[in-house]
């Protein structure tokens, strides 16, 4: 577990604890070598592919080229710099993969059962606010397009982890089985259409960011993890605090509209079924557990 500093202070717009802001990241002073700035290659890919072909390591390019040895520490708000800064100094437990425009890790208090983060590496944006940065229509359509894997990504790992568990793709998968027994030639058309999981991912950024460096969260819809713990952790990912990039750029009086509102302290409702707990996180917690099972069974 990365050291801490003294836990900084919350306020009542983060999303997180001051104990998760507080946790610093120190990049190793002995960087992983096998890793590099055009690496491709990331943890979910790893088990879903049977190839384990190295990538050829070309040079970093100026914008990105940095002293792995120095000694660089990113405390606090700051603390998502060491991923920007040196990638490839982490295991790819954390980083899954980086090129010169993008890293993208693996949170460190997940939400959900996935949850990732996607950090822009442009020296002109990675310190704005997310709705003043994705006014450039420019990087705008390469930050949604960077999106959009990393989405389908999430929707691989899903049918991966849980397929075994889905009513649809027990369905289709013993279609598939009837036709071989019979001989017959897999038809793709006919057969039942399975389970979407694309339609279980979410994705965007908060009005608020608790980190200083832009960022960007993609994750399963389930807010099933065990640092989900409190009532803000929720709402960050179950109201309109959660900005989809898709729906930037953003109008002024939207954006004014957006930061105003307290989305934090509404009450929390069930995202699956619509019930209202009000402020009984603990209530809630123990209903999302039920209906995690029941949304693999989809």
């Amino acid at each position: 577990m990365a050291p801490k500093q003294a836990e900084e202070a919350s306020t009542s717009q983060d999303a997180v604890t001051g104990e998760e802001i507080s946790s610093t990241t120190i990049p190793p002073s002995t960087p992983n070598r096998d890793r590099n700035s055009s690496q491709q290659r990331n943890a979910f890919t790893e088990l879903l592919s049977p190839s384990k072909k190295t990538p050829p390591k070309p040079a970093q390019s100026p914008q990105t080229r940095h002293d792995p040895t120095a000694p660089t520490t990113f405390a606090g708000r700051s603390g998502l710099g060491a991923y920007i800064h040196a990638p490839e100094s982490f295991p790819q437990s954390r980083v899954i993969s980086f090129n010169e425009s993008f890293v993208t890790i693996n949170d460190l208090y997940p939400k959900s059962s996935i949850h990732l983060l996607l950090l822009p590496r442009h020296p002109e944006k990675q310190l704005l606010h997310p709705f003043e940065a994705l006014q450039d229509p420019v990087f705008l359509a390469s930050l949604q397009q960077e999106i959009r894997k990393l989405r389908i990504l999430v929707a691989k790992e899903l049918q991966r982890r849980f397929g075994k568990f889905s009513a649809k793709e027990r369905k289709r998968e013993e279609a598939m089985e009837k036709a071989l027994d019979s001989g017959q030639e897999i038809d793709e058309s006919s057969l039942p259409p399975g389970r979407d999981w694309s339609k279980d991912v979410i994705s965007g950024v908060h009005t608020h960011p608790s980190m200083s460096h832009l960022h960007v969260h993609i994750l399963s819809i389930d807010r099933h993890n065990e640092c989900m713990r409190h009532r803000k952790h929720y709402n960050s990912f179950a109201t309109p605090f959660l900005v989809d990039v898709e729906e930037f750029p953003l109008g002024k009086e939207d954006m004014i509209r957006r930061m105003k509102e307290k989305w934090l302290d509404r009450d929390l409702v069930c995202w699956r079924c619509g019930r209202n707990f009000g402020n009984k996180f603990k209530a809630l917690k123990e209903h999302l557990e039920g209906e995690f099972e029941e949304w693999k069974k989809e």
